[in-house]
Order: structure tokens, then sequence, then C-alpha cells
């Protein structure tokens, strides 16, 4: 009977021995698992906040350029108001007939001129924008994926 405790006392020994082992070995890998999940995330909002920069210059250039825009249209509106009323009252106030066709013919030269200029700067807004999209925006978004493929490489070689 000595023979066979001493035998289960081995088993015993050797069992609690490797499952001791293998605690450890899961307490390893959980550990592992927590450094690789945080390195993941720290990965995925470093990636989400190059993203979101990328978002903010976008949205940044575009409200400039509605801005603009707004603003050149309500100072538009505004220079035909005073030009509409300040033409009316020389219209209005003239009693000399040449000085009436006069009038007429600056109102339609200025409110051409005028036409021509807030286009001309509702235009080149546009394309300011369009110059800063190819030049700024595009030059980021090729740093992201830049980033984004050497990363990849480097994982690749690991």
């Amino acid at each position: 009977m000595t023979i066979q405790l001493a035998f289960a006392l081995v088993l015993l020994l050797i069992t609690s021995s490797s499952l001791g082992y293998g605690l450890v070995q899961a307490q390893r890998s959980r550990t592992l698992l927590r450094k690789l999940n945080a390195h993941r995330i720290f990965t995925n909002s470093a990636i989400q906040k190059r993203r979101l920069d990328l978002y903010e210059v976008r949205n940044r250039a575009k409200l400039l350029e509605d801005t603009v825009s707004v603003s050149a249209s309500a100072v538009e509106k505004m220079h035909r108001a005073i030009a509409n009323s300040t033409f009316s009252l020389v219209d209005r106030l003239s009693k000399d007939e040449e000085l009436r066709q006069s009038a007429y013919k600056a109102r339609k030269t200025h409110d051409h001129a005028s036409k021509q200029v807030y286009h001309a700067v509702r235009t080149t807004n546009k394309a300011i924008h369009i110059l800063a999209d190819a030049l700024i925006i595009t030059k980021a978004e090729k740093r992201v994926l830049v980033r984004k493929s050497s990363r990849n490489k480097q994982d690749d070689d690991q």
C-alpha cells in the first residue's frame, strides 16, 4: 500500500505542478493580451486622431471658403443697396435730362463692374480653396497614408 500511496503522491505532485505551470502561463498570456490590447487602443487612437485632424483641416478650409463667399454676398447686397439708393436719388432729384442719361450710363457701368468684381472674388475664393485642397489637405492625406503603409511594412517584417 505504501508503494501505491507514494505513486499517488508523485502523480498528485506532477499534476499540481502542471496545474501551477498552466496558471502561470495563463497569467502571462493575460498580461500579454492586456499589453497588446492597450497597444491596439493606442494605435487606433493615434489613427483616429490623425483622421480627426484631417477632417478638422478640411472643415476649416470649407468654413473659410463659405465665410468668404457669404461675406462677399453680404457686401455685394449692401453695396447694391447703397448704389441703388444713390442712383435713384440722382435720378429723382435731377432736373436735367442729360444728367439723368449720364447717371443712367454711370449706373449701368457701375453695376456691370461691381458684378464682375464680386464674381472675381467668388471665383478666386474657389480657386484658392482648390489650391489649398491640393497643396495642404492632399499632403496631409499622403502623410497619413505613408505612416499607415510604413507601419504595415513594419508589421509584415516582424
